[in-house]
């Protein structure tokens, strides 16, 4: 009993997992009673059991199991979360209770698996019941069929899915088991009576007996349909209606049938798919095309039989179908043909919709070949085409069909015609909408009116079956032109249809047409891509008012013709004689034809009469018109009765009802007499009563036709007249240009130039409507042609076409009010007129060659490309909007690195916006956009390329594609200062002329209110332009709500802001007066309109900011209308409310059902098909159709029929997203059936990711960061199918342009670890870094890095050494963001594993190991050996997410949380990577725009000063201690140098300490970048203390240009700062810099990108005007000159000149650079090359050469002639010459590093200079070798360097350089000889030169020469050979420089008297070097300039300094005593002491 007392101690749900049964079972029993007392089923306590269920059922000991199972039962009864155990319960059930010999737990097995089934567990019991079919264990199969049986009895068949029951029943007959059999019999009968006869088809294969005796027991079955019994919890309310009924006396209630009958099962669903193309015969295709018809025949048969199979497998039947339409179509044997045909329509029944995709191409055959006459031939081609038509839909082959209705052969059209009438009846309204009836019912009219009897009556049963589907309301208005007896045959075929599934006639449908009509508005608004065009017709229930644009483009021209025009058929002469005598008086007929001309003209007098007297309705206009024609008719020869005949012609088209059987009558007669001098006029008026009558678009188009089918000139020439005057009186509206414009080229090439000059006058009228589009069609005539044409449209330029005062009909003006709106919202009317042009197909001429030109790496390819491109449209003219792969190729181009060819792409998108035309909306989302983003291009010429290409744009599509979605928030969401100008600009210029704007605007205000604080004073300004803008259209309130997201500090400034602009806010555009019309009489006719109105009147406009308060509005209108345009909800409020809403409930009901349906192993099957290649596999480069259709088809058995619709909606974006919205919010609730489908909801994903909609990927994003940690609480771990399937997609994002989906995708892929070995996503990513993407690469290199991290290096696979080799690859890429991704992971790695790095990443070159040595110096932990093992590490990181769960929408962390304090290294990584992403991305050379620098600079910097923890530790910046200066000065000795005690702890501090010194260099503050500078520059001047900063070099010097940037960009162009603060932080720079060059070994540590930046920076601040302008400017410019020969000097001189090279090439390449940026960088280069003899043994020749040919392969030798200055042709000949000079042949070896050698332009050029110059060999070091290379320099160079000398000389700005050039020149060639040059000059000019060089003469030998500095001079320390007094002589320089400084800082002015002492000393101790050839400012300075220096006193100096320690050290004269200089230092300290004082 003690082993008792323990357990029954224990809490319940331990004792129910206790070992000892007794205790279990105790457990069970406490449990039962806790369950039944539980009220609450959300309680926490049933929690505790939901781990132990399983334990429940499954107990070892048989009484436990029993009470365990009753337990079970109460627990899935009462439990909320009972549901999330379904599958391992019921498993557990099936495997341990079935098996029990106890009834009782079989019984209580059971009631478990259908309390399952009641909590909506339904599928997954199914399922495992199913598997337990398989067990071999025959009690357990018994117990199976025997609960699916009580299952389908109690749930019925809507529950219960009954195919994969039936799949298995036929095996269960089989069975050895009697029990089996029996159990499965009674399954069978339980199944017949859901589904009846469709059973029988899959149980044929059983036993016969077996099959007997199942019908005996099928008969004796009720007939009536059974119920279900038992309901599920989601049917409660079902449940007490059933309970209802039986009180009630059992099923006498069943007259309501509210509840829906079971729906019918599709035999055809139940049956397997059988596969036949393995089975056709190997010889089937040799067969089919064999001679003998026999063989074919055997072929055919062979098919037949495999066809007859009821499914049929997909597969690939293409080839099969070709092979039987070839058979079809042209074989002779029509017993073959019969046949093929049947093979046809087995195929087309076996595989349903799969067959759609092939049945385009056998339907035209068919119908073709309904020419045979033999009834079995047509038999079976009907039954073919029925069999087809299934499979697809009426809109795919109306194309077809409608191409053989008019065919020569009857046969042909009675029979497409019957083919349509029997499809027909399987349409629905929503099937064959009016656009389908509009594009039949005309034939169908044709048809009627056939000769052929069997022809009328096949088309009048085609109209009435489509009467008796649409409704009589419906087709009537297709039908105005037939008579009544026509109109009754078509109503009594209508009768006799007998549509299938239907009982009503006529009167039925018509009663739903209503519903049907209203139905669309509840679906349309989504719509948010364009206008709808259709739905206001539909709307209304009208006729629609709109045709297609190209037919009719406006309502005004369109209801004219069709609701007033009289049609009538044409009658006899004699009957037209009988109606004219009843209205005519007998006279008049009499002598119509009299041989007399006096005769005849009073009858014509008679017949005026008459008709001017006739009334409109009893006037017989044909009779009358023909009695007019009767001989003589239009041959008439006496003008007078001429005259008269036709003026009575127009009196009748005016006064009667006029049509066109009349007018074809009097045309021929009014064309003939045109051009008659007497008649003509009369002839006019004729033609023109006739165009009022019948539309001038039809007259205009028949009268030009016949006028230029005569010769006669006159009649053309005013015909063409007439037609241009008409234009002007009716309008251009329902003109169809393409009708009449060829007729318009052949009269501009007539020989009379009176038809040239008429055809001129009317393209003239033509551009007044049509606009610039015109010229378009004439381009190709000659060129003196196109100048009249041209002159003629210059005429019209600037006038706007007349007002039409003719064919204007009642109603006119509502409909005027609607068009204008309509062409408001499209944008304009011009699009109207662009749709008349006909356009051409220029898809099939976009091949994929072309497309891949355009993207080729060669840049030379992708221009070839675009020129093709160009050309194809230009040849088009006008195209359609179908351009296949061309909109994603061209966006490709847009950022291409190479502007010009941006340009050019823009170029070509200009001429896609004026050939597509309206069209072009289409192609807005995807190539628009990308438009907007050239905004932000760094040069002027690309911005204003893609302004003026976006402006194109616009013409055509209208603004409104442009605002929706979040395409334009994202691109201003870009920190760009150029692309928020330009964009805010344009939106303030659009916006205004704009009458709504769609909601999406709102998206755009938190970017405009940042754009409010932009750094950059442009941006601010165009942000406050647009703000009243936005304000007219969103209302001061809501952009007032939306400053609450605001930081509390922007908020202030905003809110004043926004108050400003309420004072100017413009008054919105009023709507137009007809629409305000029309508004007015719905209120006045409605109040309950007018209410629905008012609510939802708001909404269309602008959709609120926050979405809460949406929340309290219940009415449908409101919600379904937010999208649509106001005048679309107008139209929708005419009473038709009450239908749409009933509409949407029932939608809305349709949709409450679950979403995702469990099929049972559904996905293993999806998977065994996959595997076995019986489908498509997942896995393409772009989907193509197939991919999306076999998609369709998997999700059609387990999506709901609504969501998949949603899903694949073709047009409508919003859709997809409210459907990825709904399978979110249902995500918890139908978890299982999510996990079911989750490899086809993966699927449709990535075809998501194709696509170019950014809001339908975020929507997915959004989803997939909710989907995977609810996958990973479940324990739920992706499969290889599906990881396979998505993940490399999914990768593909990562490489997208947008931030926002990057951030999103690296979370994702986060997560995605969780539900998916870390192990096995390591491979995909690999992969991903071999994309052409660089961001891609760069990303999933960053991943691996997180992934080695976190998981350790046991997820590299295959092995570590191999995938570190592929990542060390990344190294050298040439994406600078790819290189530092690949460091960073091997970094990690290296974190991780340490030095064994080195072994894992194989060998790599010199310069990427050095790269890989120099980060992991850097940045690698201390003690990676001592890091904890990466398992730990893991699970540690873990631990905190899976406690904390994250909202999944955060952002994750990418790095692991726990990073040192102290690794501020990566903060400059950072800044320095986002540096140099923007260096490329904005243009190199900036000298005429001034951007703001992005805050990206700052932000890191902030963190860290924020960041107190840091802070604290680091030392504090220097505190000068200025009363220093007051004490008695003590001379300290030369070689000891006092240090502030405060660099002591900054030398032992920690590397982290110079990096963060370094980083405050680049601040924002000017005060604190000086202070930082100032404490490195006292490290930098003592030499013990420079070693420090080894290492660092790079990072300084970044952080310094970064700063001159800072400066150039934002600081200078700031009115608010202080000109002497920037000035003072350029001298302290700059004094760095100095101080830095002056070190050597410091300085060769420079790398040559640092260096091409610093170069770039330096010569940039030169250029600056604006340092001009600032007090002593020239003074600056000069010591950036001499910092310039330093940083030359000193540098590693490989770097410095790849650095040059690449840096010319750069401002080359740069169109809108500054010609003297590349001039100065040029200098630069002639003076390296000056010292390259002496620097030869220091330079790596294969790099200068390999950049040389890079430069060579951006500018070949013809392109750099062609360059506007042959300055870099020479500057690179001369390199070169130089290199090849002092090395001889040996520098061909020297090309190692040049792939395709032989292909460089390089290795000819050299090969050409070493033939050349082949005396000399070897380097020629010794200076005395060097006079004689100078003499054989040729004597072409020397005239290029002497002209260029005399060339600056005669400038105004570079004279002094000129002359200092030339001194130099003379000095080094001294037998030069310059009487040439002189020769020709002006007496004045060469004194003046003369003058000039004895200046600089006695100027140098005053001062003394110094040595030249290209000498390599140690740096460190004092020669030790030099004179002792060397170092009592620095001492002047060094402390006057040392005091300057220290006043500099305190802001004490350094006078003249100052300046003047530096001045003496200087010319006393030594003399500046003057920089005499290398920049255009003067670079000798005059004495007066120095007197007012204040920074060169200080730079110069210091250079001083070190010129003289050169001079010492190579030098054995000395120039001076120091001791004057020392007692006048000791004067000027004391006066300094004494002005403190």
């Amino acid at each position: 009993m003690g082993d008792d007392s323990e357990w029954m101690k224990l809490p319940i749900d331990q004792k129910c997992e206790h070992k000892v049964w007794k205790a279990r079972l105790n457990g069970y029993e406490e449990a039962l009673k806790l369950f039944k007392r539980i009220e609450d089923e959300k309680s926490p306590e049933w929690g505790k059991y939901l781990g132990l269920l399983k334990k429940f059922v499954t107990d070892s000991n048989a009484v436990a199991q029993l009470k365990g199972l009753e337990a079970a039962l109460a627990y899935i009864e009462n439990a909320h979360v009972a549901g999330k155990t379904s599958g391992e319960v019921v498993s557990g059930v099936v495997s341990k209770v079935f098996n029990q010999p106890k009834a009782r737990a079989k019984e209580l097995g059971s009631d478990i698996c259908l309390m399952y089934m009641e909590i909506e567990r339904a599928e997954v019991v199914q399922d495992e019941l199913i598997k337990g079919l398989d067990n071999k264990n025959p009690k357990i199969v018994v117990t199976c069929i025997e609960t699916l049986r009580k299952a389908l009895s109690e749930f019925g068949s809507k529950i219960i899915t009954l195919k994969p029951v039936v799949k298995v029943l036929p095996k269960q007959f089989e069975s050895r088991e009697k029990a089996v059999r029996d159990e499965a019999k009674l399954l069978a009968v339980e199944i017949y009576k859901w589904i009846r006869d469709a059973l029988r088809p899959p149980l044929q294969g059983i036993n016969s007996v077996q099959l007997k005796e199942l019908e005996e027991e099928w008969v004796k079955l009720p007939t009536a349909a059974p119920k279900q019994s038992r309901f599920l919890r989601s049917q409660q309310a079902l449940k007490a209606k059933f309970e209802q009924q039986q009180a009630a006396g059992g099923d006498e209630a069943d007259g309501d049938k509210d509840d829906e009958p079971a729906p019918q099962v599709d035999p055809y669903e139940l049956l397997e798919a059988v596969e036949i193309l393995s089975k056709l015969p190997k010889d089937f295709y040799d067969k089919i095309e064999a001679k003998k018809w026999q063989e074919r025949k055997e072929a055919l048969e062979a098919v037949e039989t495999l066809a007859k199979n009821p499914k049929l497998e997909n597969g690939d039947f293409g080839d099969l179908v070709r092979a039987l339409r070839k058979v079809i179509g042209k074989d002779a044997n029509v017993m073959l043909v019969t046949l093929a045909a049947k093979c046809v329509a087995g195929l087309a029944a076996g595989l349903r919709k799969k067959f759609g995709t092939y049945a385009g191409h056998v339907v035209p055959t068919i119908l073709e070949k309904f020419k045979e006459k033999k009834p079995q031939v047509v038999q079976a081609l009907q039954e073919a085409i029925d069999a087809i038509f299934l499979t697809t839909t009426l809109q795919n082959i109306s194309e077809d069909v409608l191409g053989v209705m008019d065919n020569k052969n009857p046969s042909i059209k009675q029979q497409a015609s019957l083919f349509l009438a029997r499809s027909f009846r399987h349409c629905t309204q929503a099937t064959l909408p009016k656009s389908m009836l509009k594009a039949f019912c005309p034939a169908f009219l044709k048809q009627v009116n056939d000769s052929a009897p069997e022809v009328r009556d096949a088309a009048y049963e085609a109209l009435g079956t489509a009467m008796k589907v649409v409704g009589e309301k419906a087709v009537n208005p297709f039908l105005a032109d037939l008579d009544k007896l026509k109109l009754d045959k078509i109503k009594e075929s209508a009768d006799k249809v007998e549509l299938p599934g239907k009982k009503g006639g006529g009167v039925g449908a018509e009663k739903k047409a209503p519903a049907a009509k209203a139905a669309p508005p509840a679906v349309a608004p989504a719509r948010s891509s364009g206008p709808p065009k259709k739905a206001p017709a539909a709307k209304l229930g009208g006729p629609p008012k709109k045709g297609k644009p190209a037919s009719a483009p406006s309502a005004k021209g369109k209801k004219c013709p069709e609701t007033k025009e009289f049609v009538e058929t044409e009658i006899s002469i004699e009957v037209c004689e009988e109606r004219s005598a009843t209205v005519l008086p007998a006279s008049c007929m009499q002598l119509l034809d009299s041989a007399n001309w006096k005769e005849r003209l009073a009858s014509m007098e008679e017949f005026q009469k008459a008709v001017e007297q006739m009334d409109k309705s009893e006037m017989p206009c044909q009779a009358l018109v023909r009695m007019l024609a009767k001989k003589p008719g239009w041959k008439e020869t006496n003008f007078q009765v001429m005259q008269m005949k036709l003026h009575i012609v127009g009196l009748i088209a005016q006064k009667g009802s006029f049509s066109k059987t009349s007018a074809f009558v009097v045309l021929d007669g009014l064309v003939d007499k045109i051009g008659d001098v007497k008649c003509g006029g009369k002839a006019k008026e004729g033609l023109t009563a006739t165009a009022e009558a019948c539309s001038l678009p039809w007259t205009a188009e028949q009268v030009v036709s016949m006028v230029f089918a005569q010769k006669n000139p006159k009649n053309q020439a005013e015909t063409l007249n007439w037609l241009a005057n008409a234009m002007k009186e009716f309008g251009f509206a329902g003109i169809n240009v393409k009708g009449f414009i060829n007729n318009v080229k052949t009269a501009l090439g007539a020989t009379n130039p009176a038809v040239r000059t008429a055809a001129i006058t009317l393209l003239g009228v033509m551009y007044l409507y049509m606009g610039a589009p015109l010229r378009m069609f004439f381009e190709d005539e000659k060129p003196a042609l196109l100048k009249q044409i041209d002159d003629e449209f210059e005429k019209m330029q600037g006038q706007s076409p007349p007002t039409a005062f003719r064919g204007a009909r009642k109603g006119g003006a509502e409909e005027d009010g609607e068009e204008a709106d309509e062409q408001e919202e499209n944008g304009g009317g011009a699009p109207d007129v662009m749709d008349l042009l006909p356009r051409t197909d220029i898809s099939d001429k976009i091949t994929q060659d072309m497309v891949d030109k355009v993207g080729d790496k060669n840049w030379k390819i992708r221009k070839e490309g675009l020129d093709e491109v160009a050309a194809v449209i230009s040849e088009a003219k006008f195209i359609q909007p179908s351009i296949g792969e061309l909109p994603m190729a061209l966006k490709g181009r847009l950022n291409d690195s190479n502007k010009i060819l941006v340009q050019q792409t823009l170029t070509i998108l200009q001429q896609i916006a004026v050939a597509m035309g309206p069209a072009l909306k289409q192609h807005v989302k995807n190539l628009g956009m990308p438009i907007i983003t050239v905004l932000g291009d760094g040069k002027t010429n690309v911005r204003a390329a893609a302004m003026t290409t976006l402006q194109a744009w616009v013409e055509q599509t209208g603004m409104k594609d442009w605002l929706e979605g979040e395409d334009l928030s994202e691109e201003l969401k870009r920190e760009n200062p150029f692309l928020r100008q330009e964009v805010l600009g344009w939106l303030a210029e659009k916006l205004p002329a704009m009458r709504t704007v769609p909601s999406d605007l709102m998206l755009c205000v938190p970017y405009l209110y940042s754009c409010l604080e932009d750094r950059n004073g442009d941006v601010r300004k165009k942000a406050q332009d647009a703000l009243p803008i936005f304000m007219m259209h969103l209302g001061y309130e809501k952009m007032l709500k939306a400053t609450g997201k605001l930081k509390p500090a922007s908020k202030e400034p905003v809110s004043a802001l926004l108050e400003k602009a309420r004072a100017v806010m413009p008054a919105k555009l009023a709507p137009p007066p007809g629409k305000a019309g029309a508004a007015k009489s719905v209120s006045g006719g409605a109040p309950a309109a007018k209410s629905a109105l008012s609510k939802a009147k708001p909404k269309p406009v602008i959709d609120d900011y926050d979405d809460d308060d949406d929340d309290d509005e219940p009415e449908p209108e409101t919600k379904t209308k937010k999208v649509v345009k106001p005048g679309a909800a107008k139209k929708g409020v005419l009473g038709k409310k009450a239908p749409v809403t009933k509409a949407t409930a029932k939608d809305e009901e349709d949709r409450s059902g679950v979403i995702f349906i469990l099929v049972p192993n559904g996905k293993e099957q999806r998977i065994k098909e996959e595997k076995g290649l019986k489908v498509l596999k997942w896995n393409f480069n772009t989907p193509r159709d197939e991919y999306v259709d076999q998609l369709k088809t998997q999700m059609s058995t387990c999506f709901a029929r609504w969501l998949q619709d949603e899903l694949f909606h073709a047009s409508d974006f919003q859709r997809q997203v409210k459907a990825i919205g709904v399978m979110g919010e249902r995500m918890e609730d139908e978890l299982e059936g999510t996990v079911s489908c989750l490899d086809l909801i993966l699927k449709w994903f990535t075809l998501r990711f194709f696509e170019t909609n950014s809001t339908v990927l975020m929507k997915v994003l959004e989803y997939l960061k909710l989907l995977f940690p609810t996958l990973s609480r479940e324990n739920y771990h992706l499969n290889e199918y599906e990881a396979s399937s998505f993940i490399p997609y999914l990768i593909l994002k990562v490489g997208e342009s947008k931030d926002v989906v990057r951030k999103d995708v690296r979370a994702i892929l986060t997560m995605l670890c969780k539900v998916y070995p870390a192990s096995k996503v390591f491979p995909f990513l690999m992969d991903g870094t071999k994309s052409k993407n660089s961001k891609q690469r760069a990303e999933c290199l960053e991943e691996l890095g997180c992934l080695i991290e976190n998981y350790g290096m046991n997820v590299c696979q295959p092995t570590p050494a191999k995938s570190m080799k592929e990542i060390a690859v990344h190294i050298g890429d040439r994406d600078n963001s790819v290189r530092n991704a690949a460091l960073n992971t091997v970094l990690a790695v290296y974190n991780v594993c340490g030095d064994q790095v080195y072994k894992l990443i194989g060998n790599l070159s010199e310069k990427e190991m050095s790269m890989l040595e120099e980060r992991v110096k850097r940045f690698a932990k201390k003690t990676p050996a001592a890091a904890p093992p990466p398992a730990r590490q893991a699970a540690e990181r873990e631990r905190p997410q899976r406690e904390h769960p994250s909202n999944p929408n955060a952002t994750f962390m990418r790095k692991p949380a726990q990073q040192p304090q102290e690794d501020v290294p990566n903060k400059l990584k950072i800044m320095y990577r986002t540096y140099r992403i923007q260096a490329r991305a904005q243009n190199a050379v900036r000298e005429h725009s001034h951007p703001s620098i992005p805050k990206e600079f700052q932000l890191d910097l902030d963190m860290i000063e924020n960041d107190h923890t840091r802070v604290s530790e680091l030392p504090d910046l220097v505190q000068h201690k200025l009363d220093e200066l007051l004490e008695p000065i003590m001379m300290p000795e030369p070689k000891i140098r006092s240090v502030s005690p405060h660099f002591d702890d900054l030398h032992n501090s920690t590397a982290s300490t110079i990096n963060f010194v370094i980083s405050q260099v680049a601040s924002g503050d000017i005060n604190t970048s000086i202070q930082a500078l100032a404490q490195i520059d006292e490290v930098l001047r003592q030499e013990d203390k420079a070693e420090a900063m080894s290492g660092h070099i790079d990072q300084f010097l970044i952080a310094t240009f970064m700063q001159l940037r800072l400066i150039y960009n934002t600081h200078m162009a700031d009115d608010r700062l202080d000109k002497k603060d920037i000035f003072k932080l350029y001298s302290c720079i700059i004094g760095n810099m100095l101080s830095l060059f002056s070190m050597e070994s410091l300085a060769r540590e420079a790398s040559m990108g640092v260096l091409k930046d610093l170069m770039h920076g330096l010569i940039t601040l030169m250029l600056d005007a604006r340092v001009e302008d600032i007090e002593d400017g020239q003074q600056l410019i000069r010591s950036v000159n001499l910092l310039v020969v330093r940083v030359l000097e000193k540098s590693d001189q490989t770097n410095i000149l790849s650095a040059l090279l690449v840096l010319l090439q750069d401002s080359l390449t740069t169109s809108s650079g500054s010609p003297m940026f590349s001039e100065l960088v040029m200098k630069c280069l002639w003076r390296m090359i000056r010292f390259l003899p002496e620097t030869i043994n220091s330079i790596n020749l294969d790099r200068i050469l390999l950049d040389v040919h890079n430069f060579m392969k951006v500018f070949p030798k013809e392109k750099l002639k062609q360059l506007k200055s042959d300055v870099p042709h020479r500057t690179l000949k001369t390199l070169l010459h130089t290199l090849c000079k002092l090395t001889g042949a040996k520098i061909l070896d020297h090309m190692s590093m040049i792939e395709n050698k032989n292909d460089s332009e390089l290795e000819a050029h050299l090969r050409r200079v070493v033939k050349h110059s082949g005396n000399f060999s070897g380097m020629k070091s010794d200076r005395g070798t060097e006079k004689g290379q100078d003499d054989r320099m040729s004597k072409a160079k020397v005239s290029d360097i002497l002209s260029e000398i005399f060339k600056k000389i005669g400038s105004k700005e570079n004279t002094k350089e000129g002359l200092t050039e030339l001194y130099e020149y003379k000095q080094k060639y001294s037998d030069a000889d310059l009487e040439p040059f002189l020769r020709n000059t002006s007496q004045f000019f060469q004194s003046y030169v003369e003058r000039g060089l004895r200046v600089i003469e006695s100027e140098r030998e005053g001062k003394g020469r110094i040595q030249p500095s290209s000498t390599v001079i140690p740096q460190h320390g004092l020669d030790s050979g030099s004179v002792p007094l060397n170092g009592e002589e620095m001492k002047p320089a060094v402390y006057y420089e040392r005091l300057k400084i220290l006043r500099q800082r305190q802001g004490l002015e350094n006078n003249s008297r100052q300046a003047q002492l530096l001045q003496q000393e200087e010319g006393d101790s030594g003399p500046m070097r003057p920089i005499t050839s290398l920049l255009s400012k003067p670079s000798v300075a005059s004495s007066t300039d120095m007197l007012q220096s204040k920074l060169s006193q200080l730079k110069e100096s210091r250079e001083s300094h070190f010129q003289q320690e050169q001079s010492h050290s190579h030098s054995p004269t000395r120039c001076s005593s120091p001791s004057a200089n020392l007692d006048d230092l000791k004067k000027r300290l004391e006066r300094i002491k004494s002005n403190r004082q």
